[in-house]
């Protein structure tokens, strides 16, 4: 077989690849394995540390000062990026840009968000770890809608698309939280500065100057500036976001998605999933922390989802999607239960010691393992219930 021949399969393989909505989490959990199984091997100290070995050149500079935090703190930003366009384009022209549409997925987030965290605190209020009430609320866009893709036919297109409506809202959610519980004290000279950058970038549009290099250079300094105010560094990508003109959006998300999603998620994953497993460990994951987080991401997420969607149904605000049922609603549920990149994220932010984090991320990952199993079974115990036969009443006859 000619070299050239081979080389276009593999060409046209990996491009298949790129362009499966499953790819991304299939890569996100191959390398979170890969990290976890390097990290316990003879050289897992130095695998660990070569992410958080810190350079304290950057820190005179008041920059994130070793790799793990470059990558959680500066190209996680842009993901943000990419997830405040996403969101601004399904407020606009999206699956959010009418109420009648919108009600739906924004109660079923809401819900989603607000009794994971309330099932966290039922286990950790009043202990050292109660300021984990972040972590179960986060969807993950990619493994949700990766292991949707999986299911093929057993998962209608109008749930899946509630489903990315809602794991939007979900990350806008997990953006506020972010930005409002998870920063530091912040320092009102950077703030302005952050303020008066995106002014300066709002006349550029308004002057009509192609959103571009210029945009781009103040949005280096526009986080700069956040990342040195005490809000999250991340929240300068949803900001600029924000800045771009609707017209641009799809090109731009078109641009970074390979970037983002097959580039800096992966390396998300292999930085934070460094976890040296230890026997210490295993009293810890029937802790208080990890109970919190599985129950509120597996049993807190599908409750949450179901319970809001019920109440806007039967009071009449909204309806369910077409050709959706409830038994597919609660898969949706199960599903909006993964949590990965937000989860992880925001359990990097609430803890700093290094073995309450990975006793945390330890916890996601079983959460999303069962949340995983558990909606292959339920839509797949939901597809035979459609399929079989419906019992036929007997016809009473009567005489003539």
């Amino acid at each position: 077989m000619p070299l050239y021949f081979l080389r276009r399969q593999f060409y046209n393989y990996f491009q298949e690849f790129l362009h499966d909505s499953r790819a991304i989490g299939v890569l996100l959990f191959g390398c979170t394995v890969i990290s976890m199984v390097l990290a316990n091997l003879s050289f897992g100290q130095a695998y660990a540390g070569f992410f958080t070995h810190e350079v304290h050149f950057f820190e005179t500079l008041h920059l994130p000062h070793s790799l793990v935090h470059w990558i959680n703190d500066g190209l996680m930003a842009i993901f943000f990026f990419l997830v405040g366009m996403e969101i601004k384009r399904e407020l606009t022209v999206g699956e959010l840009s009418s109420v009648k549409r919108a009600v739906l997925p924004i109660a079923a987030a809401i819900g989603g968000m607000i009794v994971p965290a309330l099932f966290y605190l039922f286990f950790n209020h009043g202990t050292p770890t109660e300021g984990g009430w972040g972590i179960p609320m986060a969807t993950d866009i990619a493994f949700s809608l990766g292991v949707a893709s999986m299911l093929g036919k057993k998962v209608p297109v109008n749930l899946k698309i509630f489903l990315t409506a809602l794991a939007i809202i979900d990350d806008l959610g997990a953006i506020l939280v972010i930005a409002l519980f998870y920063g530091q004290g912040v320092k009102a000279i950077f703030l302005l500065g952050a303020m008066v950058v995106l002014g300066v970038i709002w006349i550029l549009n308004k002057r009509g100057i192609p959103f571009g290099k210029y945009q781009f250079l103040l949005g280096a300094l526009l986080w700069y500036l956040v990342f040195n105010s005490g809000i999250h560094a991340t929240i300068a990508g949803v900001l600029l976001a924000f800045m771009v003109p609707q017209n641009m959006l799809s090109d731009l998300e078109h641009k970074l998605h390979n970037y983002v999603n097959f580039g800096i998620l992966p390396l998300f994953a292999l930085a934070n999933t460094a976890i040296i497993i230890q026997v210490s460990m295993i009293p810890e994951l029937k802790g208080l922390l990890s109970l919190g987080i599985i129950v509120g991401l597996f049993a807190g997420k599908p409750v949450g989802v179901m319970l809001a969607s019920w109440i806007m149904v039967k009071a009449k605000v909204a309806e369910l999607p077409r050709g959706v049922n409830w038994m597919q609603m609660a898969g949706a549920g199960i599903l909006a239960g993964i949590g990965f990149t937000m989860s992880i994220f925001i359990t990097c932010l609430a803890f700093t010691e290094i073995e309450v984090q990975d006793i945390g991320k330890i916890a996601i990952l079983l959460a999303a393992v069962g949340s995983i199993l558990a909606s292959v079974i339920w839509f797949w115990i939901g597809s035979k219930i459609s399929k079989a036969p419906a019992k036929s009443k007997p016809v009473k006859k009567t005489l003539p």
